[in-house]
């Protein structure tokens, strides 16, 4: 929270010292999300638009372009023109797609304007399986190597990464089930058709709730509020463990540093709004506000330490 403070204060100075850069507040911001409908990062956006639009004097709309792993809708604000009216809301295949594709741009090269919110991974088994730890679901792929299954939605996403990630720091060997998405994934640990899944929270936390699924361990340095009980994969042994979904709000390359600045300030008072906080820590997201070259400091080592796990662990995209 202290980092979201200092975020907003300085955000709201740059603002205010970059207005002349941005002369005229834009009549209309389009926010284009890489993803289907329906998302976690759709429904961030939407929050993020209504609140803009009520308190801006602005129309901020979503349109969501999915497809090719997020790349067609990252073309789309990478080619538009750079006066702050488009915008980009990625997530961690931003910087994961610079590594295991060729691409029309450089993720890098656009102007960070926040990550917005963070939501951790989860180990999670079904509520039927033997193991209640991560210390025993660990113990059992020491001692079976490759029997063990993993689905995630993948290959080279950031929950797949996160699977290889623990495989290095524990060194077992438990096998990648890749599906097309969280949802696909959770339906086949429910089924038994898997022994586990690493997943986004927020996709979990229903069925974790209900009992239908057990977490065995969370993946940010801290324990969530929301389950005070399951430990994080760094108490379980690994303290420099930590793995996470993000998403944040970019514009296209060149954009003028006013209107970044007064974008940062509006999505900062969007994520204070106590309703827009109770929303998004009820989905198991927390909001960050970390922004301009923090986020640009960020974006770079989250793409320096994907890069050392893909390479280390051969991860192809078909």
């Amino acid at each position: 929270m202290r980092t979201f403070r200092l975020a907003f204060a300085v955000v709201a100075l740059l603002a205010l010292g970059g207005q002349a850069g941005w002369a005229q507040p834009q009549q209309t911001i389009r926010i284009i999300i890489p993803f289907p409908p329906g998302g976690a990062t759709d429904i961030v956006g939407r929050l993020l638009a209504d609140q803009i639009s009520r308190t801006q004097g602005v129309s901020a709309i979503v349109e969501n372009r999915p497809g090719a792993r997020s790349v067609i809708g990252t073309e789309a604000v990478a080619r538009a023109a750079p006066d702050g009216n488009t915008l980009l809301m990625p997530a961690n295949s931003f910087v994961i797609n610079r590594i295991v594709r060729k691409l029309s741009y450089d993720p890098l090269s656009f102007e960070p304007i926040c990550v917005l919110v963070r939501a951790a991974h989860v180990v999670t088994v079904n509520s039927t399986s033997p193991y209640r730890t991560l210390g025993d679901y660990l113990a059992a792929a020491r001692a079976q190597p490759g029997a063990l299954t993993n689905a995630s939605v993948g290959p080279a996403t950031a929950q797949h990464i996160a699977l290889e990630m623990l495989k290095r720091a524990a060194n077992v060997d438990i096998t990648f089930v890749p599906f097309s998405g969280n949802v696909p994934a959770i339906n086949a640990l429910l089924g038994g058709h898997v022994t586990s899944a690493i997943v986004n929270y927020p996709e979990v936390a229903e069925q974790v709730k209900s009992g239908k699924l057990r977490a065995l361990a969370t993946t940010l340095l801290a324990r969530l509020e929301e389950t005070p009980d399951v430990p994080t994969v760094a108490e379980s042994g690994f303290p420099e463990f930590e793995t996470e979904t993000w998403i944040g709000l970019v514009a296209p390359p060149k954009t003028r540093q006013g209107a970044a600045a007064q974008l940062a300030a509006w999505a900062i008072s969007a994520l204070q709004i106590p309703e827009v906080k109770a929303k998004l820590l009820a989905m198991g997201m927390s909001p960050v506000g970390l922004c301009g070259a923090d986020f640009a400091a960020y974006l770079r080592k989250q793409h320096d330490e994907y890069d050392r796990v893909i390479r280390a662990a051969n991860i192809k995209v078909d």
